[in-house]
C-alpha cells in the first residue's frame, strides 16, 4: 500500500509523523520549508504539494510571511459532512437533531460526574451569557456553540471534539431555520443541565439534555403548523 502512493503522499504521512513525534499542537510552528526539505530529503516542490494536501484537510495553516502552522480544531474541516450541499435542510436539522439525541444526553451526564466545582461555575458563565445575548436580542449562535462545546470538553470524550462540527452545525442551523424562537426553553433547559453539572447528578444532566433537544425538535416540527 505504501508503494502506491505518490511522493507527495508519503512527504505528507512523514509531516505527520514529525508533528505527532515532536508533539506539536494547535498553533505550533512547523520547520520552515528549508528545514523540511533537508528533514524529508525532497524538493521545494514536493514540500509544498504536502502541506497543500495536508493544509486541504485542515492539518496545516500557511501563515503568509509566518510559516507553517497546525491548524485549529487539526483535521476537523468546518463542514466535514457537505452539508453545505444539502438542499432540504429542515429535514437534514431534524436528522441533526435526532443524531445529537444519541450523544448529547450522555456527554451531559459524563459531565456532571467529572466536573470540578470550578468547571461547573465556567459552564454556569457560558449560560449566562445565552441570556444575556437573548435578552438582548442580539447573536445567541457563538455563546450556545461553546456551551455545548465546554460540556463536550468537562465529558472527557476524546471522540467529541471529532463530531463537534456535526453538533455545532446542527446548532446554528436549528437557531436560523426557527429565527431564535425558543428563548425560555432553552434558558430553562440550560440552567437545569448547569445546576445537574454542579450536583453531580448524571441522570438529571442526562434527562436535561434530552428534554432541552426534545424542545428543539418539537418547535422545528412547528414551522410547518
Amino acid at each position: 500500500m505504501e508503494e502506491s502512493k505518490t511522493l507527495t503522499e508519503r512527504t505528507a504521512d512523514e509531516i505527520i509523523a514529525y508533528i505527532l513525534q515532536e508533539e506539536l499542537k494547535e498553533g505550533d510552528r512547523l520547520p520552515s520549508e528549508p528545514e523540511l526539505m533537508k528533514l524529508l530529503d525532497v524538493s521545494r516542490t514536493t514540500i509544498r504539494e504536502a502541506v497543500k494536501m495536508l493544509s486541504s484537510r485542515n492539518i496545516l495553516e500557511v501563515r503568509h510571511g509566518s510559516g507553517i502552522f497546525v491548524s485549529q480544531n487539526t483535521g476537523i474541516s468546518d463542514d466535514p459532512l457537505g452539508f453545505l450541499f444539502i438542499k432540504d435542510k429542515k429535514k437534514l436539522v431534524s436528522d441533526l437533531i435526532e443524531f445529537r439525541m444519541l450523544v448529547e444526553p450522555r456527554i451531559a451526564a459524563r459531565a456532571a460526574m467529572n466536573a470540578t466545582p470550578k468547571q461547573a461555575e465556567e459552564l454556569s458563565f457560558l449560560a449566562d451569557e445565552v441570556e444575556r445575548l437573548y435578552d438582548q436580542g442580539l447573536s445567541h449562535i457563538a455563546a450556545d456553540t461553546r456551551f455545548h462545546e465546554k460540556l463536550g470538553e468537562l465529558s472527557g470524550s476524546l471522540l467529541f471534539p471529532n463530531l463537534a462540527p456535526i453538533i455545532f452545525r446542527g446548532i446554528n442551523m436549528f437557531i436560523e431555520l426557527t429565527h431564535s424562537k425558543l428563548k425560555e426553553e432553552t434558558i430553562q433547559s440550560h440552567r437545569a443541565i448547569v445546576n445537574a453539572v454542579k450536583k453531580k447528578d448524571p441522570v438529571a444532566a442526562e434527562d436535561a439534555m434530552m428534554l432541552h433537544l426534545i424542545y428543539n425538535r418539537n418547535r422545528l416540527s412547528q414551522e410547518d403548523e
